[in-house]
């Protein structure tokens, strides 16, 4: 015989979404455009006027960087003393010429503040980028091949073994002006 739950309520997310939003630093507005969630929306769930559909935790979960049952009331899991990513794990972009290749090597919990790639660039491309927010500054080492650096209307070649490091808070672009393939390491500092 089944024995009838005693807490037929569902969980209350808010207090713990308020609490991961305001430990990571993020206004409801950071985490709404983060999270593809109305403003609105997160506000009601915080406030505990409204209970996430699973699709709303999930898309939550991954802006938060965290896994859904945190934000569902479950016990954290205690964070191994190593985490190790499999290369087919790591998420990547490509540029649609398919000359730019970005593997995304930092964790998601600290995009918009500390970011860090591996950059692939055939003969040819180009990573041409917008403006980023005033007082972002990028890290650009070149460990194969050769690399041409644009920021502020100066451009630098870099080699083997050299970083650039420049403003990025007006346009700028990476290009591989080489004969062969290049890669490098770049670390975006937002402020």
């Amino acid at each position: 015989m089944n024995k009838p739950a005693v807490d037929l309520e569902p969980p209350r997310v808010g207090a713990a979404l308020q609490a991961l939003r305001t430990s990571r630093g993020l206004s409801l507005d950071d985490l709404s455009k983060r999270a593809g969630v109305s403003k609105s929306m997160l506000s009601q769930i915080e406030r505990n006027q409204a209970n996430p559909t699973v699709a709303v935790v999930w898309r939550l979960a991954n802006a938060l960087g965290v896994e859904m049952g945190e934000l569902l009331g479950a016990e954290r899991a205690a964070t191994p003393a190593i985490e190790t990513v499999p290369a087919h794990a790591t998420p990547g972009l490509t540029s649609p010429d398919g000359l730019c290749k970005l593997r995304i090597l930092g964790p998601i919990e600290l995009a918009g503040q500390f970011e860090w790639y591996e950059l692939g660039v055939q003969p040819g491309g180009v990573l041409d980028s917008q403006a980023h927010e005033p007082g972002s500054r990028e890290h650009l080492s070149v460990l194969t091949g050769s690399l041409e650096v644009t920021a502020q209307g100066v451009t630098s070649k870099l080699k083997p073994g050299e970083t650039a490091r420049y403003a990025v808070d007006g346009p700028h672009a990476i290009r591989n002006t080489g004969k062969s393939a290049a890669t490098a390491l770049l670390v975006v500092l937002h402020p």
